[in-house]
């Protein structure tokens, strides 16, 4: 689609998207309540207390009052605020039938699980942790974790339907991704917040996702960051930021392992340092430098 996640166009498409599959998913809603029956909660009959009354004026306009009883499913198609966003026509049906479940969308931050799937699932909202890096997972009879390449759904799909040649941090030429091509590491972090902003409009449930920031992101903006996300109305979200000295992680980039260096101590008191994607051969076995620190480190060495 040639769109920078958190450009504008972006937002407006994250928007239309999520307004189109909760229209379409309350319409189902609807349908399978006519073949199998409305959830029993539409039946129900909830007291109107003061407070609730207080809350949705619209309610003393239409006639109701304290002490009246309503059924579930005119609460939820008449005066839900989320579903007042919806057509009349179709909210009318639901206080009129009721449907099939209360709740019909959540997010989770499903940038990691995506990769589960074959890597041939879409990420939700989340972008690509990277579009090369490496993913440390758990062998049967190895020491420590091992490193494996990644790469994206998106780079391998360019790279099968465009260009065969291109790859992340290439150089200028022939195998440069193109600009709109951004993952978590040069996503600004209030472009994260927007794009859940977007979508929570439409999501009735729950909905997270994870803000990716650089290992030395000042602390103020850091803390910023969540103050944004609530100026923005988010339900939650949340952080991550790559601490080598504090654990490795599951997803790691090349640049990072590159960029840290890890000290070993030896029996004899001497020490010996390695950058975290270098390898290294202990106890009959190759390791990466970051991976086996990690593992020694927390315990987990020779325990798999």
């Amino acid at each position: 689609l040639k769109m920078t996640y958190g450009s504008p166009e972006s937002l407006e498409f994250t928007e239309e998207v999520t307004h189109i599959m909760a229209e379409e998913g309350w319409n189902v809603g609807l349908e399978l309540a006519e073949e199998q029956g409305a959830a029993p909660i539409m039946e129900e009959e909830f007291t109107i207390t003061p407070a609730l009354l207080a809350k949705r004026p619209e309610m003393a306009a239409d006639g109701i009052r304290v002490g009246d009883k309503v059924k579930g499913r005119v609460l939820l198609g008449r005066y839900s605020r989320y579903m007042q966003q919806f057509p009349e026509a179709l909210r009318e049906r639901i206080a009129t039938k009721g449907v099939r479940f209360t709740h019909h969308s959540s997010i989770a931050p499903t940038g990691t699980i995506s990769l589960s799937l074959g890597n041939n699932a879409s990420n939700g909202i989340e972008p690509s942790f990277a579009h090369h890096y490496s993913r440390n997972v758990i062998r049967e009879g190895k020491k420590s974790k091992e490193k494996v390449d990644v790469f994206s759904f998106e780079l391998l799909a360019y790279r099968t339907l465009v260009n065969d040649k291109a790859m992340p941090f290439a150089e200028p030429g022939e195998g440069r991704l193109p600009d709109y091509f951004v993952d978590s590491s040069n996503i600004p972090a209030r472009a994260h917040v927007d794009i859940q902003a977007a979508a929570q409009k439409w999501i009735d449930s729950s909905i997270s996702k994870t803000i990716n920031v650089p290992t030395d992101y000042p602390y103020e903006d850091f803390k910023d960051i969540y103050f944004y996300a609530y100026e923005k109305g988010l339900k939650g979200c949340t952080t991550f930021r790559f601490n080598p000295e504090a654990f490795q992680g599951v997803l790691v980039t090349e640049k990072d392992l590159e960029s840290t260096t890890y000290r070993f101590t030896l029996e004899d008191g001497s020490t010996i340092e390695a950058k975290g994607n270098e390898t290294i051969e202990y106890d009959g076995e190759l390791h990466s430098a970051a991976n086996l620190y990690d593992a020694l480190k927390e315990g987990y060495y020779g325990k798999f």
